[in-house]
């Protein structure tokens, strides 16, 4: 893994590429936490269970120190620019016009889009703790709901989406678990949103227009059908061929051991009986989605837009795909722009108030959680491996950790 990815504590730099010969004695400030390398934790708790309780301080992003690296500030300022420049220049999007409606906005409206937005949050968390439950790992929703938020700034401030990798590194900081298993059920969680947001994007797509489908929509539709496809095809190989595939290869055994937990996270939480459950909370989880985009409409409150319900899932879901995109920050720049292509390709809204209603709404869904995601992550002792409640029924990998015994004499987040 590179040097951004694997940056090491300062005691560690004499030490061998097995880990010995460093001063393990010595921990990394709070203030500065480290991510190390994947391997490198699995290997070690592999081989030695009790190395996560000398590990546990260093396994957690150093967030402040990646906002300090010139290719994070670079990622987040340029395509600000780039769409302020889009806006004024090329659309011409007139700006005192935009600030004006925003002035003008129903403020209960707004509060509505904020709060059913923010539902989606425990929801996350739920779903996130039945597919850990399908690894045999127990964790507070609430918990689960915290790692969740922070890993959401995460992905609002640094690109590549490495949000993802933040959870399962800060679930590994807080509990005894198995850190490639624990990639299993966030790599499962996203298939599980692709499936949703491409099925209900293309049952919106149908409803909104059952008229006749506009010819710039058929690609959208096309690509959401191709998506399924791909999903499916993907999953069965993965699990059918996966290992043999692997067993061909000169990879060590070690590496097929990190793969069988990855595997078992991917399909451990999606049994027969628990996936109508992570189905319906799923499509609950994109429904807040789309019902804070409808109230962002509705606060703007602009005469000639009337786009529904079903219009609003299409839209809300057509953006929420484009912020896989890892150019930037949470898809900062191509979200924008994306949604008011739809807005104004398939429903024939005006340019300028697409604009307003694309910029309002991603200021509920980016700003303020850098706004608030922040506040959570000056004050929650989760950040910082303060332990949680968990128990894990994985031998090999601790012993169980209830919130009256948390690890290396840390506090449970409350």
């Amino acid at each position: 893994m590179s040097d951004e990815l694997d940056p090491r504590p300062a005691a560690a730099d004499g030490a061998d590429d097995g880990g010995a010969g460093g001063d393990r004695s010595a921990a990394p400030s709070p203030a500065e936490p480290v991510l190390q390398s994947p391997l490198h934790l699995e290997e070690e708790l592999y081989e030695d269970p009790a190395a996560l309780e000398r590990e546990i301080t260093s396994d957690q992003v150093s967030l402040a120190r990646r906002l300090r690296q010139p290719r994070t500030i670079v990622s987040l300022v340029l395509p600000v620019v780039l769409l302020v420049l889009v806006f004024r220049i090329v659309l011409n999007i007139n700006f005192e016009e935009l600030f004006a409606a925003i002035r003008a906005a129903n403020p209960w409206l707004l509060l509505a889009a904020c709060v059913v937005y923010y539902i989606g949050f425990p929801l996350r968390g739920y779903r996130w703790i039945l597919l850990l439950r399908g690894t045999h790992v127990r964790i507070r929703t609430s918990d689960g709901t915290q790692i969740i938020f922070l890993s959401w700034l995460v992905n609002c401030l640094v690109p590549a989406k490495l949000g993802d990798v933040y959870r399962a590194y800060l679930l590994k900081a807080n509990a005894p678990v198995s850190l490639s298993r624990t990639f299993g059920t966030v790599f499962i969680e996203r298939i599980l949103d692709l499936f949703v947001i491409a099925i209900l994007g293309l049952a919106a797509g149908f409803w909104s227009f059952r008229s006749g489908l506009p010819p710039s929509m058929q690609f959208v539709v096309v690509l959401g059908i191709g998506v399924i496809v791909v999903l499916a095809i993907g999953l069965v190989t993965m699990r059918s061929f996966g290992r043999r595939v692997l067993q061909r290869l000169p990879v060590p055994q070690r590496f097929l051991d990190l793969y069988d937990r990855f595997e078992e996270g991917v399909f451990g939480g999606v049994g027969i009986r628990a996936l109508p459950r992570l189905l319906v909370v799923t499509v609950l989880i994109w429904m807040t989605e789309a019902f804070r985009l409808y109230f962002v409409i509705l606060a703007l409150g602009f005469p000639d837009v009337s786009i529904g319900i079903s219009g609003a899932v299409f839209v809300a879901l057509v953006g929420s795909l484009l912020t896989a995109v890892p150019l930037s920050p949470a898809g900062l720049g191509i979200v924008e722009l994306g949604v008011v292509g739809v807005l104004t390709a398939a429903y024939g809204v005006p340019l300028q108030e697409a604009t307003t209603i694309a910029l309002v709404d991603r200021m509920i869904s980016v700003f303020s959680i850098i706004v608030l995601g922040s506040v959570a992550y000056a004050v929650l002792p989760i950040r910082r491996g303060r332990g949680i409640w968990c128990v894990n029924e994985n031998p090999g990998e601790g012993a169980d950790r209830p919130a009256s015994a948390p690890a290396a004499g840390a506090t449970p987040a409350a």
